[in-house]
């Protein structure tokens, strides 16, 4: 009897010696926890590895020259608007000084407009423009994805806010506070639009829906520059809207730095379907103008320009794990073979959510600063 419990006390001592050295190896980080944590992270890689077929990354890439990279922006222009040129118009409806409840806690704020993007098959694009009591003359462009209002994206607002800059705060098309419409299509009937998925069934040889999701960006920063004097815009987004964040800046050189989170993967890294996204992340004839790995040149070069990915290493929602680094040294070159611009990607590895982690919050300033 008693050799049992002797067994059981040196058990027990052995267990507490274990579990109370772990937790003072992972309190204060000493030896082994890098290599405890290295290992963590290799299996967490290897858990979210995809199957990848493409060897000839740089056949892809079709950006050479600012002469191609004027060309495919024209064509990209022409495919969207059907000319060869952003629009030029500022035709926004504008509610000065709103009062909103749910940002009137944040720091620094002192008014907000109400910006409304009127558009085709009476989709609209509402936007709150966030005004600073303190001003770096500096402008955020924040976009949300699809999980809904950009209210999700308070964090990022109430974050740049707080360090002086004004924000402009989107929702994707038929999202948010944005419309739902009704629309009679021909040969389908009445249909109500709620899905980007059903914005294909208003696609025609004359007009494409991608125009919804770039469009309300581009008039706002006309409005912007016809009304204020900022220095510079910068964008940011996350899942959907770090997409709509990648094509904006491909577009328009006017956003200087630019920063897409869980954003996107060109098409060879796609063959797992939570990676495929809606409509417009595979439009054929979009990518055929300009695949994503074009995109990603196009919105890094650039005089100040740069383009910035960060992935969550353990998203569960999309492009998680390490692919990216498939084709990051290829966009890398490529950028670095003009005179200007700049392309990098971060892994970010602090937090296992579908989000803008704080650490992923530092790295845009760090950027922005640089």
């Amino acid at each position: 009897m008693m050799k049992n419990s002797s067994k059981v006390v040196i058990l027990g001592s052995i267990f507490l010696l274990v579990f109370c050295s772990g937790i003072f190896v992972s309190a204060f980080e000493i030896f082994p926890y890098s290599l405890i944590k290295q290992a963590y992270i290799e299996n967490q890689k290897a858990l979210s590895e995809i199957e990848i077929y493409e060897e000839d990354i740089n056949s892809l890439i079709q950006i050479s020259s600012i002469d191609s990279k004027t060309k495919t922006k024209n064509d990209l222009m022409n495919f969207i608007w059907k000319q060869e040129t952003v629009p030029q118009n500022e035709s926004i409806k504008l509610e000065k000084n709103i009062v909103s409840t749910q940002y009137s806690d944040l720091d620094n704020l002192d008014s907000i407009d109400k910006l409304t993007i009127e558009m085709e098959y009476e989709i609209n694009s509402i936007a709150y423009f966030f005004k600073p009591s303190s001003s770096n003359n500096k402008l955020i462009i924040y976009h949300q994805g699809h999980k809904g209002d950009f209210i999700e994206g308070k964090q990022t607002i109430a974050y740049f806010l707080e360090k002086n800059y004004s924000v402009v705060a989107f929702s994707m098309p038929l999202l948010g506070m944005n419309s739902q419409p009704v629309v009679d299509i021909s040969q389908f009937g009445k249909i109500k639009i709620q899905s980007h998925n059903q914005l294909e069934l208003l696609e025609s040889e004359t007009f494409t829906p991608i125009k919804f999701f770039v469009e309300p960006i581009i008039l706002t920063i006309n409005y912007l520059e016809k009304n204020y004097d900022f220095d510079s815009y910068h964008m940011i987004g996350i899942s959907g809207g770090g997409w709509t964040t990648t094509l904006v800046a491909a577009i328009d050189d006017r956003i200087t730095q630019s920063f897409s989170v869980a954003g996107s993967y060109p098409m060879f890294l796609r063959s797992d379907t939570k990676n495929f996204g809606d409509y417009e992340q595979h439009h054929l004839e979009l990518y055929k103008i300009a695949n994503y790995l074009d995109l990603y040149v196009m919105a890094s070069v650039g005089d100040d320009r740069k383009f910035i990915q960060i992935f969550n290493l353990h998203d569960p929602c999309c492009f998680d794990g390490n692919a990216f680094e498939e084709y990051e040294d290829n966009i890398v070159a490529t950028v670095e073979n003009f005179d200007n611009g700049s392309f990098k990607i971060y892994l970010d590895d602090t937090h296992k959510d579908h989000k803008i982690s704080d650490y992923a919050l530092e790295i845009i300033n760090n950027e922005l600063l640089d």
